[in-house]
């Protein structure tokens, strides 16, 4: 990294006694800036492993990971009196409220704030370079931040993800106030701070690309396959790509492997993976085969008259979003979209009460989406 060989050090906290001094410090804040660090890409059960700080003076870096209570950080992140700056924050959030059950108020995202303004480079870095000259080492990115200690290095690049953002904040605040987007961009900061994750109901094999190429029964072989390789990782404490790929397993499910020899030939299975893992695939393949076969849900057909409904719907956003430089969700978001095609509302009440989550897209669009409607009928 260059231009950053000036900064002080970073204040690392792993004490508990260090943690409720830095609290107290937040809480007297109007402005913070937060960011994490995972290790989905090193073990089975992703966790957060460090939490950064940044304040207008200060940097600091909290290890949760070291035994100390960081539960008291709720009352931070739920504090509607202080303003909380992310950088892509959908992530972070899920992450923090799935480990520690935190809740948010008063988010600014400058990913999405730089999405609404329509910039051509969103990542950090570039943003970085961009308005500060500061050019940042991407190496560890996907560095493993389960491993203590961490380097100097790791913790100067920690320290970046969140030293920045205040004023970075405060630039794009600046432009969306001029722009007279800030009321959209609030909005969606309202929507980031409830993200969830996904609840893990679907079947394994739906996270393989091109399952739904396979046959019934070579589906019933993949998800065998799946169950098998997540039993493995789940015991080794490794990401399940690390155990065996995924295109590997939609290429053994596709043929019709009746022995070791077969097995062997597949393509992408090494001769490493072969010795190690063939007698549990072989078995996988064995159940597969004889258990029923899987037949995809497939849904019903929309209605013709839904979707011409929606294609007009997608038309006006496309050519509003390239007259603004945006994308077309930064217009109205996809699911709220497709749910006013469905419905097809006709009057202001009814279009309101589906766009109550985007109320200044409502201000703003609602009498086009309307006109699309009632052209439509």
């Amino acid at each position: 990294m260059t231009n950053n060989d000036l900064l002080p050090e970073p204040i690392y906290i792993d004490t508990s006694q260090e943690l409720h001094e830095l609290i107290t410090t937040l809480r007297t804040e109007k402005r913070i800036a937060v960011d994490t660090e995972s290790d989905s890409l090193y073990v089975y059960h992703e966790k957060v492993c460090l939490i950064q700080f940044s304040t207008s003076t200060a940097d600091y870096l909290v290890d949760p990971l070291c035994g100390i209570d960081v539960s008291e950080l709720g009352m931070i992140f739920a504090d509607p009196t202080i303003e909380k700056v992310f950088h892509a924050a959908e992530y972070d959030v899920i992450c923090l409220r799935r480990d520690y059950g935190f809740e948010f108020t008063n988010l600014f995202d400058t990913m999405q704030a730089a999405r609404i303004l329509g910039l051509p480079k969103l990542g950090l870095s570039s943003l970085l370079e961009e308005y500060f000259a500061v050019i940042v080492d991407k190496r560890f990115q996907k560095a493993d931040w389960g491993k203590r200690p961490l380097s100097p290095a790791m913790v100067h690049y920690a320290r970046l993800d969140t030293h920045y953002l205040i004023p970075l904040q405060e630039k794009l605040s600046s432009a969306l106030q001029k722009s007279k987007q800030l009321k959209v961009a609030r909005e969606d900061f309202v929507r980031i701070a409830r993200s969830t994750s996904s609840p893990n109901d679907k079947p394994c094999y739906t996270a393989v690309r091109g399952y739904h190429t396979l046959a019934p029964q070579q589906l019933a072989v993949l998800a065998e396959l799946c169950a098998y390789r997540d039993r493995i990782a789940n015991q080794a404490d490794l990401p399940p790509f690390k155990i065996l790929g995924s295109a590997v397993l939609l290429e053994i499910a596709k043929t019709s492997i009746n022995g070791s020899d077969e097995l062997s030939s597949v393509p992408g299975l090494s001769d490493r993976l072969f010795h190690r893992y063939s007698k549990g695939l072989l078995e996988a393949i064995r159940l597969g085969k004889s258990k029923p076969p899987i037949y995809l849900d497939h849904r019903c057909k929309p209605s013709e008259t839904y979707i011409a409904r929606l294609e007009r719907l997608k038309k006006w956003r496309l050519k509003l979003a390239n007259e603004k430089k945006v994308e077309s969700d930064v217009i109205l978001p996809r699911e709220i979209l497709e749910e006013i095609a469905k419905i097809d509302p006709t009057t202001d009440q009814d279009l309101a009460l589906l766009m109550q989550d985007v109320p200044e897209r409502f201000h703003l669009y609602g009498p086009s989406i309307l006109k699309i409607l009632k052209e439509q009928s």
